[in-house]
Order: structure tokens, then C-alpha cells, then sequence
């Protein structure tokens, strides 16, 4: 009747009144079968451990480590060399995992790496957002096979970690090193294009346009007092001269001639007193000094042309005799005297002038030499700069390894050793016996359906009514021998349903 009609709680009590047997069997057999089949099942042993990530324990601020790659990244490259064949064969072979299934080794390996787990811990309470630690686990059918192979595969991520770090660390220290070889080279080389550049180009170097100046001006102002104690001097020999012309003529027996040689004399005298006042306000190049130079000559000129008395009487003036009186004798060491300070004072001035020159030519040249200088400069700064990054790099990497060498930086500490499992993790046999009894449960509840939508006895007035759809008048209880109607209920067939036995209920047609 369950498909024929909606049912209520009395329904369902009768139902299972009637059929609790067949849901109370599969529920039995089938928690016996789940029981029996955790004890058949091949039980598993996980052992766990906990290994933390220590950050260095010197300030970054002090020593920045050379390895900035994110932990989670390193963490999953380190798990793909473990698992890899050269690392998990041996462990195979020494704890002989799995070796009684016959499984080839390839199937054996990786099977180890489904039995190996490895759980991050993400804390979010971490500044950074980094990985404070990470669990690893692995299932055995041994409790201590799970443990001692736990604990080599946390021995290989320890190792691992240590090994990564210190070849990282020695790795960039060895590239930086030959990195800085080859920058002090090419400073080297920098080095000594600006030093024969600066001997080249010395006193035109750029910053030494102010000394020049400096230096310009006073050689010129050398230069005004050498000229000037040359006309100084000049003046002295022509006055000198003048007074041994003097002295001479006067002991001359030619008196024309002396007086014209007195003329003469008494004109050079007045041109040499000319020349001096004009080369203390003017300078060499002034045209009124170069027209006093050349009268000058001229009257030298004359004088060195007079008559052969005169000419003798120049020569005795130039030549000394033994017949000189004192005083002419003293006109003529004074005048010697005077000639070698004019031929030292030309001298000193000569040298002025080609100071001043090569000055001039080094404030005309600055600018090409600054271009030059600019560009050897350039590349000097350039190379300078980049050996002291590479030095400043290669101190930061060398501390770094020192560290990792003595084991301050980052590095992997166990927490917890790998446990010894009390008891298996699969299976489990409460779970298996829920199982099983509530697959019993769920077939028994299918069975019972099935049997109540087949069945098609009317027991109530509600069943009488669902196929009818007509009233019941009355209910006759039934008082006979249940046995009387089977025999009748198998020939009366589906299209006319049997009363149940307790009652037979009477409706308008059937009375």
C-alpha cells in the first residue's frame, strides 16, 4: 500500500511492526561484514614531526643574506629533489618498504611519494606573511618503519636546506670574486690612462685655469720690472759712456772731432733720459718707445761712423790703456759692470716672456683639454664606481657565508620528533562498523519500501478508500481460520484483493 495512498505515523508503525525484522537483518549482517573488514584490511601508521624555520640571529640590517627566494618556492624545489629516484631508492632498499607486494621499483617509488606528505603552516600572525614552519608525515604499515623513514625524510630537508644555503652563499661569493678581478682590471686600466693623461696635460688640467692667471700676472708684473731695470741699466751704460767720451776727448788733441763726438754723446744722453721716462709709464710695444729705440741706434750709429780720430778716439773709450787716469779707469769697470747686468737682465726677460707664452698656450688649450679630460674622467668614475659596488657586494656575500658556515642564518629546526604512532590511522573500526550498519540500515529501509509499494492488502478503511473512493458502512471482524483463505487468495488473483484477516470492511455495493 506504501504506493498507493499517503501514510501517516500509525502507518509507519505498522509497517514496521510488521517488517522491522527486514531492516534489523542487513543492519546486523552488514556491521558484522564493515567489523571483519577492518580486521582484513592492511592497517597504516602515519608518524608526523614538526619543523620550524628559524630566521637568522644576526640583524639583515648588519648582514643581508644572500638567499631572498620565498620559502614556500624553496620549500617545493627542496621536495622535488628529495622524491626524487637517487634520493628515496636507498631509503627503499634499507627499510625493504614495501618489498613483500612485488612491486617493480619504479611502482615502489612512487608509491613512497604518495605516503609522504608535506603540510606548509601558514601563521597569520607572521609580519610577512612568511612560512614559520612545515609539517612532514609518513604512512607505513609499520608503526616503526613510519617513524625511522619519517625521520630520514627529515633528515634530508634539514641536510638539504643547509647544503642549498652554504653552496648559494660560496656560489655568489666565487662569482663576485672573479666579477671584482676583472673590474680591478679595468680600473687599473683607467687608472693609468688618467695618470699619463694628467702627466701629459700637466698645468692645463681643468681647476688650474685660476693658477695660470695667477700665474700670468705675476710674470707679467716681472716682466714690467725687468724691463724697466733694463732701461734702467741702459740708461746708466749710455750715461756712463757719455762721461768716458767725455773724459776721453778731453785728453784728445782733436778738439772737431771731440766736439762732435760731444754733440753726439750729448744727444744719446737725451734720448736714453727719454727713453727711461717712457718705459716706466709705457710698455715695449708703446710706438713712442720703439721711435726713442730707433733714434737711439741711430745716434750710436754716427757715433761708431765718425772720422778715423774719432773711430781711434771710440776705440781708446771701448779698449783701456795704460795711460788711462784714475778716473776713466773707474768710468770703465762701471761701465763693464753695467754690460753684464743688461745682458742678464735680456736674459731674465727672455725667460719671462717664454713663461708668459707657454702660459698663454695653456689657458688657449683648456678647453680641448677639458673635453679630453671629461671623457677619460667618465669612464674612470664609472669603473670606480662600479669596483666599489662590487667590493661592497662581495664583503656583504663574504659575511653571509661566514654565517651560514657557522650555522646563524636561516636554518630548518625540528620541533617535534618523528612520533611512534599508537595505533593504526586507516581503518578505523568504529568507522568501519557505522559504516556497515548504516549501509544495513539503508537496505533494509529499500527492501521494506519496495515489499509495502507491491503490497496490495487493504487493512483500513484509508486503503478501501484509496482504491475505491467509496464509504465504508461497516467493519465485520474476522473469526475464522487464517489457513481457510490462503488457499482462495492464490486463486483469486491481483484484480480482486483479499480482505485482511482481522476485518472485512462492508461498503454500499458489496452490503
Amino acid at each position: 500500500m506504501l504506493g498507493h495512498r499517503a501514510l501517516n505515523v500509525d502507518d509507519y508503525l505498522g509497517i514496521l511492526k510488521r517488517r522491522g525484522w527486514i531492516i534489523a537483518v542487513p543492519a546486523v549482517l552488514l556491521t558484522l561484514v564493515g567489523l571483519g573488514l577492518s580486521y582484513i584490511v592492511p592497517p597504516k601508521f602515519v608518524s608526523q614531526t614538526l619543523v620550524l624555520v628559524e630566521q637568522q640571529k644576526v640583524p639583515e640590517d648588519y648582514v643581508k643574506p644572500v638567499i631572498e627566494e620565498d620559502l614556500t618556492a624553496r620549500l617545493a624545489s627542496m621536495k622535488e629533489q628529495i622524491l626524487s629516484r637517487s634520493r628515496l631508492q636507498p631509503i627503499i632498499e634499507r627499510f625493504n618498504l614495501y618489498g613483500t607486494k612485488g612491486m617493480s621499483m619504479d611502482d615502489r617509488i612512487d608509491q613512497v611519494r604518495k605516503d609522504i606528505n608535506i603540510k606548509p603552516i601558514h601563521s597569520e600572525m607572521a609580519r610577512t606573511g612568511g612560512l614559520p614552519g612545515f609539517f612532514i608525515a609518513f604512512t607505513a604499515a609499520d608503526a616503526r618503519t613510519a617513524q625511522l623513514v619519517c625521520g630520514e625524510i627529515t633528515s634530508l630537508f634539514v641536510s638539504q636546506n643547509l647544503n642549498a644555503r652554504a653552496q648559494s652563499a660560496e656560489g655568489t661569493t666565487d662569482f663576485l670574486k672573479g666579477q671584482l678581478d676583472d673590474a680591478k682590471r679595468t680600473l687599473d686600466e683607467q687608472d693609468a690612462k688618467l695618470a699619463a693623461f694628467q702627466q701629459k696635460y700637466m698645468g692645463r688640467l681643468p681647476g688650474e685655469e685660476a693658477t695660470n692667471m695667477n700665474m700670468m700676472t705675476s710674470l707679467n708684473t716681472q716682466l714690467e720690472a725687468a724691463t724697466q731695470q733694463l732701461a734702467r741699466l741702459q740708461q746708466d751704460r749710455s750715461y756712463v759712456e757719455a762721461m768716458l767720451a767725455q773724459q776721453q776727448t778731453v785728453s784728445s788733441p782733436s778738439g772737431v772731432s771731440g766736439t762732435s763726438s760731444s754733440a753726439d754723446q750729448a744727444e744719446l744722453q737725451s734720448l736714453l733720459t727719454e727713453e727711461s721716462d717712457l718705459t716706466k709709464r709705457y710698455t715695449a710695444d708703446y710706438p713712442d718707445v720703439i721711435a726713442v729705440h730707433r733714434k737711439i741706434k741711430e745716434v750710436r750709429a754716427r757715433i761708431e761712423a765718425a772720422p778715423a780720430v774719432s773711430a781711434s778716439a771710440s776705440a781708446v773709450t771701448s779698449a783701456p790703456s795704460r795711460n788711462d787716469s784714475p778716473g776713466v779707469q773707474q768710468l770703465r769697470a762701471q761701465l763693464k759692470g753695467l754690460e753684464q747686468g743688461i745682458i742678464q737682465k735680456q736674459h731674465e726677460q727672455s725667460n719671462i716672456q717664454s713663461s708668459i707664452r707657454m702660459y698663454q698656450g695653456r689657458i688657449s688649450s683648456s678647453p680641448v683639454v677639458l673635453e679630453e679630460y671629461k671623457n677619460v674622467t667618465r669612464d674612470y668614475q664609472t669603473a670606480q664606481s662600479f669596483y666599489d659596488d662590487l667590493l661592497k657586494k662581495m664583503n656583504s656575500s663574504k659575511m653571509a657565508t661566514d654565517l651560514e658556515r657557522r650555522q646563524q642564518g636561516e636554518q630548518f629546526r625540528v620541533m617535534d620528533e618523528p612520533n611512534l604512532p599508537d595505533g593504526p590511522t586507516f581503518p578505523k573500526r568504529g568507522m568501519f562498523v557505522a559504516a556497515g550498519l548504516f549501509a544495513g540500515l539503508i537496505l533494509g529501509v529499500l527492501i521494506v519500501a519496495w515489499r509495502e509499494y507491491r503490497d496490495t492488502v487493504l487493512r483500513s478503511e484509508r486503503d478501501v478508500w484509496a482504491f475505491t473512493h467509496l464509504p465504508t458502512l461497516g467493519v465485520i471482524s474476522f473469526t475464522g481460520d487464517l489457513e481457510d483463505i490462503r488457499p482462495r487468495r492464490k486463486w483469486l488473483g491481483r484484480s480482486k484483493p483479499d480482505l485482511p484477516p482481522a476485518s472485512r470492511p462492508l461498503t454500499e455495493t458489496g452490503a
